[in-house]
């Protein structure tokens, strides 16, 4: 009798433990406990485009935002709520002024996009899965793979300030 619960026990610690190093291996970011995207959603390229920005700061960059079918009909719609299943992603690059662009006018005037920059990042709009981060899931991928070192929490502090619309800064530009 004591064989049989030993081995049992030992089974069932073998089956949690290769339950956990399954989900660790499987990529998943997590917020908190619950996992936001495990990879990056197919064709997300492809996705349209709802704004292109020029952030300024310690971040210093080009950045275009793209939305899932879902996020787009909400943006053309003028939507103050995103519904779930909303996703945007943010996608940014070093710019660098065009040498043909400085001896046409002479000095630097347009600027290019250049380099990637502070991986891919995505919202995911899910109201009860995220609902301590304003119903919004947020992660970053870096060559692919769900980045390490992204804090969901810091992405929502500075979010918060856009709380009445939604959590959301970039407006569509159509």
């Amino acid at each position: 009798m004591l064989k049989q619960i030993m081995v049992m026990s030992l089974t069932a610690g073998m089956a949690a433990g290769l339950f956990g190093y399954v989900h660790a291996a499987s990529g998943v970011a997590e917020i908190g406990a619950q996992p936001a995207l495990a990879e990056m959603p197919d064709g997300y390229r492809d996705w349209p485009l709802i704004a292109v920005a020029h952030e300024e700061g310690k971040l210093d960059d080009l950045r275009a935002i793209l939305g899932n079918d879902i996020a787009i009909k909400a943006f053309r719609e003028g939507a103050v709520t995103y519904p779930d299943g909303t996703i945007l992603a943010r996608l940014a690059w070093d710019y660098h002024p065009l040498e043909e662009s400085k001896e046409a006018f002479g000095t630097p005037q347009s600027f290019v996009s250049g380099v990637p920059k502070n991986g891919v990042q995505f919202m995911i709009k899910d109201s009860q899965k995220f609902a301590s981060t304003g119903g919004w899931g947020y992660v970053e991928f870096d060559d692919g793979k769900p980045s390490t070192t992204a804090m969901p929490q810091a992405c929502f502090s500075c979010h918060s300030i856009v709380k009445g619309r939604d959590f959301v800064f970039n407006r569509y530009a159509p």
